[in-house]
């Protein structure tokens, strides 16, 4: 799916829900616990299974996620125990930049 800058995507396989920071023009595949997410406003009547359990770790509330060779970067909005992925590439927590010394 392609994925415009702010598109606001859920899991359907537990409670994770992301926005979309930067992302190539391509379609992306882009997955919650094994499964590919859905846009938000696609209706949410059940889960679609159990999360992978290769694919577990959850996705963390507040953190943003990094795929760098693709570039693509995902805030979560919501946590849940999914971790995100390109296909089968698990997505990376970003690390914060460090400040410069005060000396």
């Amino acid at each position: 799916m392609k994925l415009p800058m702010g598109t606001r995507l859920r899991s359907t396989v537990d409670t994770t829900e992301v926005v979309v920071v930067t992302a190539p023009p391509e379609d992306i595949d882009l997955r919650c616990g094994g499964r590919p997410m859905v846009f938000i406003t696609q209706e949410a009547t059940t889960i679609d299974g159990p999360v992978d359990p290769c694919c577990g770790g959850g996705a963390l509330l507040g953190k943003r996620y990094r795929h760098d060779e693709l570039g693509v970067e995902l805030l979560c909005t919501k946590g849940g125990e999914g971790s995100l992925a390109v296909g089968e590439e698990p997505l990376l927590v970003k690390s914060a930049k460090p400040l410069p010394s005060s000396d």
